[in-house]
């Protein structure tokens, strides 16, 4: 099982990271280190995290850290990371960054 990170949530981390940088790069680069080591646990327990509420799909998944929710998809093949996004943000289902072939 390997993690897929496409553009959008690549964009994701990139923005979280440029936002904690204003005040700290030392925390910007912790948090963005430590979501990814996160993801990393998937590979060898993909269905940890809940299902995502908004969306109800089993293989659509979710996990928390610090104030982030970090969305991904179960696939057969792969764990796509679907993104990142702040607890706060009014999250809908049509956001979802969808997997490509």
């Amino acid at each position: 099982m390997v993690i897929f990170w496409p553009k959008p949530a690549r964009k994701d981390l990139q923005h979280i990271y440029r936002y904690i940088a204003q005040d700290s790069v030392y925390y910007a680069t912790r948090v963005t280190q430590d979501i990814m080591d996160k993801v990393e646990i998937l590979v060898h327990t993909p269905h940890m995290g809940h299902v995502v509420p908004e969306i109800g799909e089993p293989n659509v998944r979710e996990i928390h850290l610090y104030s982030y929710r970090i969305m991904y998809e179960v696939m057969p093949d792969r764990i796509y990371i679907h993104g990142v996004i702040h607890m706060r943000r009014n999250f809908k289902p049509q956001d979802l960054q969808q997997p490509s072939a």
